[in-house]
């Protein structure tokens, strides 16, 4: 869904012109001069918006255009799977946050029910956003997440996802935050995709802010998962081909946010990733495409790796 946030803080720096394809070129590293500036932007999530974001939205029946529907048929080897190293990973806990559960629209009362963030309260989850064809948010994160879990465990990480499709609604956004926490990950990503206006293009990867609010302290993760996050958004770019956000982050690609339980809870390592934007008929064509998701887990797994072998 795509949710105003409370207030919006415009970028301190000058716009920069938008980050290319040519991107893809370069190697993540070239990221970390990327300037991240602290906005609420209209991404959705968690809470991802402000408390207006309880509304339930459902997909609009009619649109400028009609994009593909989804292909879940294409084999999850339609793009180069990550360098095979057996055992590389071993030992490391990655734990992977499919944003939203398809099942959360038949339970509106506890998803909207009230959870402490630390700064305030969130409802405990929304429904996500989908494409103008009806594919769900929720479709999209759970297919993602089951191609970076067989990614990451061919390198002999231990994967847990927060929730499988196997749970009537939820979790909610603190008990997400708290199964990374309680399996005391080396790694924490959220996965999702945006639901904004037509026109607005791109990735983002939202970084948590300093908070210290409480039972929400940031402060000893938030250069962990700006590494984290740095090195996904430079092997997304490489990955997928896409490029960083037209309308939120400055054109870096990455965003800095203090108002999301899912990062101000967890004392681990961790980020969120909007992969693209449902609600743009170019964007959803891509991620309703099973070859273009395999390539969106095999650069958020990538830069997971580099993040663990540091």
């Amino acid at each position: 869904m795509s949710y105003a946030g409370p207030e919006f803080e415009p970028p301190r720096r000058p716009r920069r012109r938008p980050l290319t394809v040519a991107l893809a070129a370069l190697v993540p590293g070239a990221l970390l001069g990327w300037v991240v500036y602290e906005g609420l932007g209209s991404a959705t999530d968690d809470g991802r918006g402000g408390p207006e974001s309880a509304a339930v939205r459902t997909p609009s029946a009619t649109g400028d255009a009609k994009e593909p529907g989804p292909s879940p048929t294409e084999p999850a080897t339609s793009a180069p799977a990550a360098p095979a190293s057996p055992g590389a990973l071993k030992g490391k806990v990655v734990v992977i946050d499919p944003g939203h559960n398809p099942a959360n629209f038949r339970h509106t009362a506890e998803i909207n029910a009230k959870v402490n963030i630390g700064t305030g309260y969130k409802e405990c989850d929304t429904t996500g956003t989908a494409t103008n064809s009806g594919y769900t948010e929720a479709e999209f994160t759970l297919d993602v997440a089951h191609r970076m879990r067989t990614l990451l465990e061919k390198q002999g990480a231990t994967v847990k996802l927060t929730q499988d499709g196997d749970r009537s609604y939820g979790p909610c956004i603190d008990e997400r935050a708290r199964i990374g926490n309680q399996a005391e990950a080396d790694a924490v990503v959220s996965v999702h995709a945006d639901g904004s206006g037509s026109g607005n293009r791109g990735f983002h990867v939202i970084l948590p802010g300093a908070v210290n609010s409480g039972a929400a302290d940031t402060r000893p993760i938030v250069g962990a998962s700006r590494d984290l996050g740095e090195r996904i958004a430079g092997r997304f770019v490489r990955a997928t081909g896409s490029t960083p956000s037209n309308y939120v982050g400055d054109g870096t690609g990455l965003v800095t946010r203090k108002d999301l339980g899912g990062l101000n809870l967890s004392t681990v390592p961790k980020v969120f990733i909007e992969c693209g934007n449902m609600r743009d008929t170019k964007d959803a064509a891509q991620l309703t495409s099973g070859a273009w998701r395999q390539k969106a887990a095999q650069g958020i797994s990538e830069g997971i790796v580099s993040f663990l072998r540091g």
